[in-house]
């Protein structure tokens, strides 16, 4: 079921893996939360230096392709309309789901204090019969979720973090996408063309594909075509603060 009342946090964070993830995958949220008058910080795990198929280039161009997708994602994140772009440059294809990871992402729940992070599905390996969700995405998604509940709130984990003056705070919401079942649909009518054109910024990796607007358009269609929306995209809402009711 999707709320009668969209919710709309005064801060979301939002934590993925690679540049451009964030934008196939919540982008028309992200818009429509940033035009609502959310603040945003969008946090990029690795800076997607093995997005590279190209047979001319070996290990030296890594550097340069980090550089250039980091570029890609700040010009994405200022067409969503978010202004904080966070890159803890961890290698490509390497993500693992480590403590240190999990403090990362923990002190910088602390600092910034969203009442929402949005983040993937841990669980999500097989998606329909032609795409194996990526490690990275995984090790990204639990890693967030985890910093999420129990690190970030919990004043004992992490002692380090409070001796260096983070104190715990607890989020309100994690939405997930990517879940099998989801429970919450989010109108993404108006802000659909934001979402491409925000996707759009990463040229190295969807330059050349011509299809790729009507996708994001087919997939979004399907998203809320069971819920009378025309763009939709769904998640799995955890509940982490129960929340009281406005008089």
């Amino acid at each position: 079921m999707s709320e009668e009342k969209e919710f709309v946090p005064q801060i979301a964070m939002s934590i993925h893996a690679h540049p451009d993830d964030q934008e196939f995958t919540v982008g028309g949220t992200l818009a429509k939360w940033s035009t609502a008058g959310c603040k945003i910080i969008s946090v990029t795990i690795t800076s997607g230096d093995a997005g590279c198929n190209d047979p001319d280039k070996d290990g030296t161009y890594k550097p340069v392709l980090a550089q250039l997708r980091e570029g890609e994602q700040s010009a994405a994140n200022e067409t969503l309309g978010i202004r904080t772009s966070i890159f803890l440059r961890y290698p490509d294809g390497e993500l693992e789901p480590t403590i240190p990871l999990r403090k990362e992402l923990a002190r910088l729940i602390r600092i910034h204090k969203p009442d929402v992070v949005v983040t993937g599905d841990p669980q999500g390996v097989f998606y329909g019969s032609g795409y194996i969700n990526h490690p990275d995405h995984r090790a990204a998604a639990q890693s967030a979720l985890y910093a999420t509940f129990p690190s970030a709130g919990t004043r004992l984990i992490f002692t380090d973090l409070l001796e260096a003056g983070y104190e715990p705070h607890n989020v309100k919401r994690v939405y997930i996408h990517g879940a099998e079942k989801p429970d919450t649909w989010i109108d993404i009518s108006a802000t659909i063309d934001t979402k491409i054109a925000a996707l759009k910024k990463h040229v190295s990796q969807v330059g050349e594909w011509q299809e790729m607007e009507k996708v994001i358009r087919d997939w979004a269609a399907e998203d809320g075509k069971e819920h009378g929306m025309a763009y939709a995209e769904s998640y799995k809402v955890m509940l982490l603060v129960e929340e009281q009711p406005e008089n």
